[in-house]
């Protein structure tokens, strides 16, 4: 269906026929005719599928000269940014239409520059519930004359506590008003809301995880502990992405990343809570025009941004939740466009955790080699080849070449060490890296081992049977992930791949052994005290290549233990 199709002003139809609209999305088809009958809505959306233009068209349509002088649209949105974002679109959407005026309130801006436009006459105000809470407490933002509220991302409003804030502005509307809702999910608490301060309204649900995703080519790479920056570096040189996403789970992790990228040479800026409000707005202009190539965020702050041509998203961390992973991802395959999400992952945990994810979305996603410094150089070496035969040569060029055959340099050498300088510049900042080794092939696939140390051996009667059923219960590793066990008196060591440690660790934080409540932790030699009490001969006696579960292996193993038991029963007697 097309927005010529719809019942509306010449106005608005001249302003979304220069955005470039033509064919509404399903949300746009479904929601826009209720709302313009002045009908409830409620309408299950993810990420990228036009709800802003599904509210703000009849938003702008909806203005009439009666509502010059006082705000009748209230739309509440989750952060600042998505704020200013449907603030952006519906002043272009209302650039031909007299009488609409549209302000922003939030957070971390100007009052006072806030009040002054809520005051000139602000009749579609979209603000955080925060901020609308301050203006009304304030008496600069009245709601007496609200006929239609907008709820949008309100799951995202509820995980970030504003439910309060909700309800108390919902109960200050007048309550013959138009209640509209726009969710990605629809837990109980949205249910509630829908039940308490809506009037018959419409369910619409549209694109599952599945569709959402489906245009987005998925992928992920194993990379070992602490390597992911390093992985990342070779990503971005490989696929040169002209504007890219990158998803990291924490504030500190962001100013990090981001300094480290820049260190190498990448245009990156980085977008977090905790930057004030100038910063932030600097940084998406930066992104927006391109100054910036690279954008690295946590999922609240990137929350309402719209950027479009954004040609890759990287997951640096896994998201916390399943439905910020389709979050990130639309970012990069938006209303209908194509796109590309890289994931990296480190251990086990990490790899079940996105298997989980890749159940939950529908979709396959796919691993990949991480590609090497001697690949990226043949890619840079084929793109070189591609830029040269498509480029125009000048007569300065020809000039050039002249003056340097005059000092005994012809042309394939000029050529040569003009390439060899380009390629140098574009990889020598590469890291040496050597990529992950799968792990399902078991221990002796090459990986890199490292030891963790568990703090109970032989004088608690732990035999390598207790210790490897502990471990692959806990885990869910195979006996084979497992290495070389070697039992103490007070301590066990044992050998696991470097890129599983950490898994380990987390995974038997509370496990027991042999009724033992046990703490493991990385081996790190010298500073394990209970090798200070050492016997001479207090050596490992266990190899995993014997029959370790043997009779005989079992009397060796508690041979210190059986003459000490014969000595109690002689006193006995």
């Amino acid at each position: 269906m097309h927005f010529n199709e719809l019942n509306l002003s010449d106005e608005l139809l001249r302003a979304v026929e220069e955005l470039g609209y033509t064919e509404m999305t399903e949300i746009q088809q479904q929601s826009i005719p209720l709302l313009l009958e002045g009908r409830d809505v409620v309408g299950r959306s993810n990420t990228g599928t036009g709800k802003t233009a599904a509210f703000g068209i009849p938003a702008v349509e909806s203005i009439t000269e009666a509502d010059r002088k006082s705000a009748v649209i209230l739309i509440l949105c989750p952060t600042r940014e998505l704020a200013m974002q449907a603030n952006e679109e519906i002043r272009k959407f209302a650039k031909f239409k007299e009488g609409v005026k549209s302000s922003a309130v939030y957070g971390g801006a100007s009052m006072e520059k806030q009040i002054h436009e809520l005051k000139r006459g602000a009749n579609i105000v979209i603000g955080t519930p925060g901020r609308i809470m301050d203006h009304i407490r304030r008496k600069t933002l009245r709601l007496d004359n609200i006929r239609t509220v907008i709820l949008d991302e309100a799951d995202e409003m509820l995980n970030m506590g504003f439910r309060e804030d909700i309800e108390s502005i919902l109960a200050d509307i007048p309550e013959d008003r138009q209640t509209v809702l726009f969710s990605a999910t629809m837990p109980k608490e949205i249910m509630a809301i829908t039940e308490k301060y809506q009037q018959d309204p419409v369910h619409i649900k549209i694109r599952s995880a599945q569709k959402t995703v489906e245009l987005i080519e998925q992928f992920y790479f194993e990379v070992a502990m602490g390597r992911k920056t390093d992985a990342l570096k070779l990503l971005l040189t490989a696929y040169k992405p002209s504007s890219a996403m990158v998803f990291c789970n924490t504030k500190v992790m962001v100013d990090q990343l981001t300094e480290e990228l820049v260190r190498s040479g990448f245009r990156a800026a980085g977008l977090h809570g905790d930057m004030k409000q100038i910063q932030r707005t600097q940084v998406m202009n930066s992104f927006k025009n391109r100054a910036a190539e690279i954008l690295v965020a946590t999922d609240v702050a990137a929350r309402g941004i719209d950027v479009s041509g954004v040609d890759a998203v990287f997951n640096y961390d896994l998201p916390q939740d399943n439905e910020y992973y389709i979050h990130r991802i639309g970012r990069t395959g938006r209303a209908g466009r194509t796109g590309t999400a890289y994931t990296l992952i480190s251990g086990r945990k990490q790899l079940f955790d996105l298997r989980a994810i890749e159940k939950y979305t529908h979709a396959e996603i796919r691993e990949m080699p991480l590609p090497d410094k001697a690949d990226i150089i043949a890619m840079k070496k084929e793109s070189l080849i591609k830029e040269i035969s498509e480029a125009q040569a000048g007569h300065n060029a020809y000039d050039i070449l002249d003056r340097l055959a005059s000092q005994g340099i012809d042309y394939r050498e000029a050529a040569a060490r003009i390439i060899e300088k380009q390629l140098k510049a574009e990889t020598d900042a590469l890291p040496d890296f050597e990529s992950a080794r799968p792990l399902k092939k078991g221990r002796n696939n090459g990986a890199k081992t490292v030891k963790i140390v568990i703090n109970v051996g032989r004088n608690r009667r732990i035999a390598p049977n207790f210790i490897l059923g502990a471990l692959v219960d806990a885990t869910g590793m195979t006996g084979k992930d497992f290495g070389k066990i070697d039992i103490f008196d007070e301590h066990t060591t044992v050998e696991v791949p470097e890129a599983e440690s950490e898994y380990i660790i987390e995974s038997t934080d509370s496990i027991k052994i042999n009724g033992n409540k046990v703490e493991v932790k990385l081996y790190k030699g010298s500073d394990l005290g209970a090798r200070r009490n050492r016997r001479p001969d207090d050596k490992p006696r266990f190899d995993r290549k014997k029959a370790a579960y043997g009779n005989k292996k079992r009397a060796e193993l508690f041979s210190d233990y059986i003459p000490n038991r014969k000595k109690r029963m002689k006193k006995r007697h």
